[in-house]
């Protein structure tokens, strides 16, 4: 029988930041090549809201923009912007509701590397803190960063 891969849920001590890691036996080279490359996000969305990338660069880098088809009960899209940036390390993006998906790797072997998701809305504006709430979207959001590290494991070491 499998184990069954699962990624760690980080408690922040913020309800607005959602947090997760998992170890991938990857280098974070190969990882963040997945990460800064919006046309390979669908597959490893853990939400399942990501429906194709529409516009963007193949690689992201600080400033770049990418927009996204979604469907989140209704079909939309979105434009993300890069807003953190070190290479091999961090990437992080917002769009219009100012919150943050940021991704941290830590190098912890030669072929092992610790990523950290992060979903940060603590400084969106508070119509947006509001919508979220509404929605019972932190919860769901928790799930779902936890959800995507353990598809990202997938496709880097399959």
């Amino acid at each position: 029988m499998s184990e069954k891969i699962r990624s760690e849920i980080l408690e922040t001590g913020n309800e607005k930041i959602k947090s997760a890691r998992i170890v991938i036996n990857a280098p974070a080279e190969k990882i963040f090549a997945i990460l800064s490359n919006p046309h390979r996000h669908k597959e490893i969305d853990g939400s399942s809201t990501i429906q194709e990338n529409i516009s963007g660069p193949d690689k992201l880098v600080l400033g770049s923009k990418f927009g996204m088809k979604m469907h989140l009960g209704v079909d939309y899209r979105i434009k993300n912007t890069v807003v953190e940036y070190s290479e091999n390390s961090l990437i992080a993006w917002r769009h219009l509701g100012r919150w943050i998906w940021r991704y941290e790797l830590v190098n912890i072997g030669p072929q092992q590397t610790q990523v950290t998701e992060t979903f940060d809305a603590s400084r969106a504006p508070l119509i947006a803190k509001a919508w979220l709430s509404f929605r019972k979207a932190y919860p769901w959001t928790q799930k779902a960063v936890a959800k995507t590290l353990v598809r990202l494991k997938s496709t880097c070491e399959g």
